[in-house]
């Protein structure tokens, strides 16, 4: 056997060692294959020829022992690039090895030519000699169920086999292309099993994988691989089928991924990313693009799911990404791109126009009856999609691309308007058709519904313009050298036609963003304002603004203030155009304003407005019976009237005489221009219409009192009180007897009483307070004061209880000046009687005070004593101060102690936690301290230094009660400042215990 061991080898002597297996070693042709320890072996393997075991194990040891055979070899003296050639067959020991191995598996598969496990043992074994050692990498869990193709291909490119070393492909072809043959073998005993298939394909990965086999015969292997194996495992073989394809490269990647898309659509975007890559050498962007045309289709049809969650528009922004990257060799150019549009128009204006005509009866002349419509190919039950050139992968036309922007993007996503016209522009704009993307970008502007898009649109074609001059400008400042003066004019003439053109764009900007909201919403009466409002001075375009709005706004859906449209258009006239320049012309202002008459709006208010203006117009030009004239017309009253001013079925016309603006309006003129009797009978209508209001009832009364018309003016009133009820009746009530006495005074008393009694008949106690007093004013002005006594003695009962407090206040006060205080001790009884409880102390503090001017100090003790149960200590600090000032005053020891001890109980009643929590809040909103947590431990002694402060004289000293008391102060003013005791203790002494 050629050796391999020469200092510098050549490529003859180094590819001289191969083949090594062929033909089969065995011991006649290789006697060292044999040694004489292996004739037992031998002679056993002889005995048990059909024992798989001692096959098995004959194998085993020979590669134990050709491993410690390898293991125990020297260095090689081969250099490390021979070395790298011949990979794992460098050493002598290892192709000795290699061929005992082939005689002992190829002597077995003689005898079991179908075992699959001795057949994979085998592959494994010559795999190991010809492409080095394979790299396992660690996985967790056991191999789970065939994901889908695109998650397959992912995890196949991780699992992909590596190998350290290897023989090189044009060294060692000879046993490379063995290796091949004995899978060949292999695979014509065992054609079902996928694991051999996939050890074969395996090795086409190998970067040493000879040319010879790696590109032909290795696609062909996949086929075959297909074509043998059920369709359940073919998803294993594509995804290495696929990469491997991917690999390759070129034509073979296109071909292989359209044979596997026609039946898995599934990685067509993982395909259109390989068409598209920078490292492609020969990038399919017409491909591409129709291939994502169809699946944004596709997806939009409900047809397709994006494996990686894309959206239909997701998919369609990525085909206008290609059709803007690739424009040149994607899309059509302009000409063509006319071509095609009238085509499609043509069509669509066929199709339309067949639609239109009637079916064609069934008939028996010959010919086919279908009663079913078109024949249609179904797949699944479904009917396929007609075939589109534009969908088709392998056609070489070009795109129309406005076209498919249009109908697949325009008019399905017109929330992406924007994007949608700047990818187009942006087409154009690649392919140098600057007057097409212009055109484009002007369609885009004048379409568009929403700001955002407008936005968008906008600022590309401002950026687009901007560009454009900054090219021009930067031309003329480094010119060409074989240009000439006339081509630097046309330059400087079309730079100055981008700036102009420019300039207008930035001054159209505020009428394009009004025409896109009017365009969302044709009804917006705010929006046509503010277009009138752009337009300016220029008098021809705001006339044809107010014209065009006035067409276009449906009045039902305008939205607020449509009436000020006709308003501000008659006024325009009237003013003589917006500077006033002009002249009046009031009778196209009449016109407009009979026009807007006759427009059915959505309030009767609106209408009213109309009208008032009308009438307002012709009073500013000093057509005072013309305006009475105009709201004569408008205040005409139906015979019917029994219409439902609210009733929105009806036309605003036929509720107009109903509306009180109007007729406010109206009776205004008639005030301001009429007569007395047309006043009034407009007035009149207004009541028997059952429209007034209690101003209206006023100003009626009161423009009478002015023509002096008192009678009628009071019996307006009266007719007021009865159209209202409380409270306007009180309202109309309150000013009806304030005039009623101011007129009459004390002449028509009972008349007075009458009325008075009227209004208080069923008047609410919440409203009846300042009428009560008024009644008693009167009576005590005009009438008799024990009359007015019992007035305030009915309205302590009427009136509501938080008015009761100041009617008992206003009663005792004249109480007191017609019959002195003693008269008013009855009265404060009653109100100790009827009012609420928070009122009741504050009313007893005032009883007691009296009593105690009239020297009735018993009876002010009790009265004291009575309120002291709805005092809270901590909420009440007031009243327990002025009763201890009472009781220092004018009471004695035992009284004094009497106080003390219904102030404990009573603060014991109110001692709760609700009550402690109410206290403190009240303390706190009244933001001062309680009585009882500022005084001092000991009253008296508080109340002695209390006078000592005044001026040294000596205070009030308590009356001597029946036994002689003396209170220490001392002890108190002993006690240690931080001791803690009772603020109500009284200090005895021990002579007295």
């Amino acid at each position: 056997m050629p050796s391999a061991v020469s200092q510098n080898p050549t490529f003859e002597s180094l590819a001289s060692n191969f083949p090594l297996t062929f033909p089969t070693p065995t011991p006649t042709t290789h006697p060292d294959l044999v040694s004489t320890k292996d004739l037992h072996r031998e002679e056993d393997l002889l005995r048990n020829p059909f024992s798989f075991r001692h096959w098995w194990t004959a194998i085993q040891n020979v590669k134990e022992a050709s491993a410690a055979e390898q293991k125990a070899e020297g260095p090689s003296d081969l250099t490390p690039e021979v070395a790298a050639l011949l990979g794992p067959l460098s050493s002598p020991a290892a192709r000795k090895s290699l061929q005992r191995q082939v005689y002992l598996y190829e002597a077995a598969l003689a005898q079991f030519p179908t075992s699959f496990k001795l057949w994979k043992s085998y592959l494994q074994t010559r795999m190991s000699f010809v492409l080095g050692k394979l790299v396992t990498k660690k996985k967790a869990g056991g191999r789970k169920k065939f994901p889908e193709m695109r998650e397959a291909l992912e995890d196949e490119q991780e699992d992909l086999e590596k190998w350290e070393g290897g023989l090189d492909g044009i060294v060692g072809w000879e046993e490379w292309r063995l290796l091949i043959a004995t899978f060949e073998r292999a695979l014509m005993w065992l054609p079902r099993m996928p694991r051999i298939w996939l050890l074969y394909l395996s090795i086409f990965n190998h970067p040493f994988c000879p040319a010879q086999v790696s590109h032909t015969h290795a696609r062909r292997t996949y086929d075959r691989a297909l074509r043998t194996l059920p369709p359940s495992l073919h998803g294993r073989i594509w995804a290495r089928y696929l990469l491997w394809a991917e690999a390759k490269g070129g034509a073979t990647t296109v071909a292989i991924y359209r044979r596997y898309l026609a039946v898995d659509p599934t990685v067509t975007e993982r395909y259109t990313a390989i068409l598209l890559a920078p490292s492609n050498p020969d990038p399919r962007p017409l491909e591409a693009a129709k291939l994502l045309l169809s699946l944004a289709r596709k997806a939009g049809r409900g047809e397709y799911t994006s494996p990686e969650g894309k959206s239909p528009y997701q998919l369609l922004t990525e085909f206008l990404d290609v059709v803007e990257q690739h424009a040149e060799e994607v899309g059509m150019d302009v000409p063509d791109t006319i071509d095609s549009n009238a085509k499609i128009a043509k069509a669509a204006a066929e199709e339309e126009a067949a639609s239109q005509q009637p079916a064609e009866q069934a008939s028996s002349d010959g010919k086919l009856i279908r009663f079913a419509g078109p024949a249609v190919t179904t797949s699944n039950g479904k009917p396929v999609a007609p075939y589109d050139e534009d969908e088709d992968a392998r056609s070489p036309r070009k795109l129309n691309v406005e076209d498919i922007v249009r109908k697949d993007g325009l008019e399905v996503y017109k929330d992406q308007a924007g994007r949608l016209w700047t990818g187009l522009a942006t087409y154009w704009i690649k392919r140098g058709e600057f007057d097409r993307a212009k055109l484009t970008f002007e369609r885009g502007l004048a379409s568009v519904l929403t700001i955002r898009d407008f936005t968008q649109i906008f600022d590309a074609y401002a950026e687009f313009s901007e560009s454009l001059i900054s090219a021009l400008m930067e031309s003329l400042a480094h010119p060409d050298e074989d240009e000439d003066e006339e081509d630097v004019k046309e330059t400087e003439q079309e730079l100055d036609t981008k700036m102009k053109e420019f300039e207008e764009l930035m001054d159209r900007r505020p009428f394009l963003v009004n025409d896109v909201l009017l365009r969302r919403n044709p009804n917006d009466v705010q929006e046509w304002e503010k277009r009138v409002a752009l337009w300016g001075d220029n008098d021809e375009k705001v006339a044809e603004t107010y014209t065009q709005a006035l067409a276009t706004v449906n009045p039902r859906r305008a939205t607020a203030n449509f009436h000020r449209l006709y308003i501000n258009f008659a006024k325009f006239y009237e003013e003589g155009g917006t500077k006033g320049e002009a002249e009046a012309d009031l009778d196209s202002a009449r016109k407009i304003l009979d026009k807007a008459t006759k427009v059915n709006f959505k309030t009767v208010d609106e209408l009213a407005e109309v009208w008032c203006e009308w009438a307002e117009m012709e009073i500013r030009h000093e057509n005072y019976d013309e305006a009475i004239r105009v709201m004569q017309r408008a205040a005409v009253v139906p015979k019917n009237t029994k219409v439902n001013y609210f009733d929105h079925t009806l036309p605003v016309q036929a509720r107009l005489f109903k509306s009180l603006k109007l007729w406010s309006f109206y009776v205004d003129l008639e005030e301001s221009l009429g007569t007395v009797e047309s006043t009034k009978a407009v007035y009149d209508k207004i009541l028997d219409l059952r429209i007034a209001n209690a101003q209206i009832i006023v100003n009626y009364a009161s423009f009478l009192e002015e023509n002096k018309y008192y009678e009628e003016s009071f019996k307006v009133y009266e007719r007021g009180t009865e159209l209202f009820t409380y409270p306007v009746s009180f309202e109309i009530w309150n000013i009806y007897l304030a005039k009623f006495v101011k007129r009459y005074g004390g002449s028509k008393i009972e008349r007075t009483r009458d009325l008075f009694e009227q209004a208080l008949d069923k008047c609410p106690p919440k409203h009846c307070k300042p009428i009560f007093l008024m009644y008693a004013t009167f009576e005590e002005e005009h009438g008799l004061a024990k009359r007015a006594m019992s007035i305030y003695d009915r309205a302590t009962n009427a009136v509501a209880d938080e008015d009761k407090f100041e009617i008992f206040t206003i009663y005792i006060a004249k109480a007191t000046s017609n019959y002195g205080l003693p008269a008013t001790r009855p009265i404060y009884e009653r109100a100790l009687e009827v009012l609420p409880d928070r009122q009741t102390a504050e009313m007893c503090l005032r009883f007691a005070a009296m009593e105690r001017k009239l020297g009735e100090i018993d009876r002010a003790r009790a009265i004291y004593a009575h309120a002291s149960q709805f005092c809270d200590p901590r909420v009440h600090p007031k009243f327990w101060q002025e009763w201890n000032n009472f009781e220092i005053e004018t009471g004695s020891e035992d009284t004094f102690r009497e106080m003390l001890r219904i102030k404990r109980s009573v603060q014991a009643q109110f001692n709760t936690e609700a009550s402690y929590l109410a206290a403190q809040m009240a303390t706190k909103q009244n933001g001062q301290e309680t009585e009882a947590e500022a005084a001092p431990a000991d009253p008296m002694a508080a109340a002695e230094r209390q006078a000592q402060a005044a001026g040294g004289a000596k205070a009030p000293a308590f009356v001597s009660a029946k036994q002689s008391t003396n209170v220490r102060v001392e002890a108190a003013e002993e006690r240690p400042a931080g001791a803690q005791g009772n603020e109500d203790e009284i200090h005895i002494s021990d002579d007295e215990i």
